[in-house]
């Protein structure tokens, strides 16, 4: 009986293994069949088990997956000497927690499951596509991940998120990996009917995709009157423990932008850019702008800002936007925060056994009371663009309510993700967010991947990791809102409620 647990254990723990195989930057889509069909054929060959033990099963399958796919994680703790004792820690429990969610899954389909293959397979699908929802928005939220993103090489099949957003993507990728689980265990001629159904409904997709492709292509081109010039950097996250001031970084980036008094350029430089200074002190530095920059010139970039709240010091990550002489025009605190990395929670209890927040030296940063859409009306500039930083270009249908905006703006240090997979993950999702929105999303890194991506989600140029320079955004062609734009994650709501009735609508005929 042991020996056979142990078996069960490995064999679990491989599949959820193999299974990150299919994400960025590896993109074996195929592999998805093969392990969700046998992860789902398992459970049902295991019926006779105890409750219990399928959310153990689950939670092995979880484990494997998120081991493999975000250990990356632990990375971020190299850089400073204090937390390096966590590494095992946080390569274990972080997967051993978002694991967690995928156990519920298999406890609850247990709980619930119909006799019929196929409602067993809708039910699954259901089930696990709604705590993957709640999974990327309790406790903040880390939808990382999903399986969905695995089609992020097909992007007239992703197109459809246009219309009902990623979640709901994401709730037929898992029906269509289980499609070969349905052909093995079918109960009758209808199951199979249902199996050739699944890759139409992929086709239609297609269809839809390629449609929007041949609309936005006939749509016209509007060329900017200046340039929007992004940048991308390696600057090593060493300067932050260093010590080391922001003069050599400045002079760094300004070197990397190339500006050109005669050309009018709107610069974006990476999140965080700038060690040991703030918003407000940026000026002391305006000699070595004033050499290079001019009215032709504004900068966005990612800095530290510091406010007095009712007599206390508060800090915040913010995008700024200023003019050539340092003026400061407008800015976004950011508002989704990284646990651990930006906010320590429960800081009181934590930092008497002296842990801190890793990406500054001070005390943890506060959260923005509300993202806002950035409007530049200046005498050579008017745009309106969402910003975001770093990760909040995770997070599908609730970054804005505002439609009235021109271009997303994100801005991100991936260098708290080493050498590993993570900056092509973290990249990823600005491929979905820009096919969500139907806007241009424009991205500039440190440490990671720069570039500039349609909202057919094609990248039409773009500055590789471990590569520096800059790109030109200097035209763009009008997109409608999309309908997922307009309705966000309601549309899933519905999706479910599809699934739902279908389920209930098969044990019907079926027990007729």
């Amino acid at each position: 009986m042991k020996k056979n647990l142990y078996i069960d254990v490995v064999y679990l723990l491989f599949l959820g293994a193999i299974t990150s195989l299919s994400l960025p930057p590896f993109n074996f889509l195929i592999i998805n069949f093969l392990s969700f069909s046998l992860f789902f054929i398992f459970l049902i060959k295991k019926k006779e088990s105890k409750h219990k033990l399928f959310f153990f099963y689950g939670w092995l399958f979880g484990f494997g997956y998120f081991l493999t796919n975000i250990y990356w994680i632990s990375i971020s703790l190299t850089f400073d000497e204090n937390f390096k004792f966590l590494i095992p820690f946080a390569l274990i429990l972080v997967p051993s927690f978002i694991a967690l969610f995928y156990g519920f899954v298999c406890y609850l389909f247990i709980f619930f499951k119909p006799n019929k293959t196929l409602s067993s397979i809708l039910l699954f699908s259901v089930i696990f596509g709604f705590l993957e929802f709640i999974r990327g928005s309790i406790l903040s939220g880390f939808p990382w991940n999903l399986i969905a993103y695995s089609f992020s090489n097909h992007l007239e099949i992703l197109s459809i998120t246009s219309l009902i957003g990623t979640y709901s993507f994401n709730l037929f990728c898992i029906t269509l990996f289980l499609s070969p689980a349905l052909f093995i265990l079918r109960n009758d001629k209808k199951d199979l009917i249902f199996c050739l159904i699944l890759p139409l409904i992929f086709l239609l997709f297609y269809f839809f995709g390629y449609s929007n492709k041949q609309d936005f292509y006939n749509s016209d081109v509007e060329k900017l009157e200046y340039k929007i010039r992004l940048v991308g950097t390696d600057i090593s996250l060493d300067r932050f423990y260093s010590g080391e001031g922001p003069l050599s970084s400045i002079e760094d980036l300004i070197n990397i932008s190339s500006p050109n008094k005669k050309e009018k350029i709107i610069f974006i430089w990476p999140e965080g850019i700038l060690p040991g200074i703030s918003q407000d002190q940026i000026q002391s530095y305006d000699y070595l702008f004033n050499e290079s920059f001019n009215e032709n010139h504004l900068l966005i970039l990612g800095i530290n800002n510091k406010l007095k709240v009712n007599d206390q010091v508060k800090y915040y990550n913010s995008l700024s936007v200023y003019d050539h002489n340092l003026n400061l025009l407008n800015y976004y605190n950011k508002i989704n925060l990284v646990p651990f990395g930006e906010f320590l929670p429960m800081e009181n209890l934590l930092k008497k056994v002296g842990l801190k927040s890793l990406t500054n030296n001070y005390q943890s940063y506060s959260k923005g009371q509300k993202r806002e859409i950035i409007e530049l009306n200046q005498k050579n500039f008017s745009i309106k663009f969402l910003p975001l930083i770093c990760y909040e270009i995770i997070y599908s249908g609730k970054l804005y309510k505002n439609h009235d905006f021109d271009i997303i703006v994100n801005i991100s240090e991936d260098g708290w993700f080493g050498q590993s997979i993570g900056p092509e993950q973290h990249f990823v999702h600005s491929i979905f967010r820009a096919i969500e929105s139907g806007k241009y999303v424009i991205r500039s890194a440190n440490n990671g991947i720069a570039a500039i991506v349609n909202p057919l989600g094609i990248v039409e140029e773009k500055i590789n990791f471990n590569e520096v320079g800059y790109i030109d955004f200097t035209k763009m062609r009008k997109n409608q809102p999309t309908v997922f734009s307009k309705y966000g994650n309601k549309i899933f709501g519905l999706i479910i409620l599809l699934y739902i009735f279908l389920i209930f609508s098969f044990n019907r005929i079926k027990n007729e």
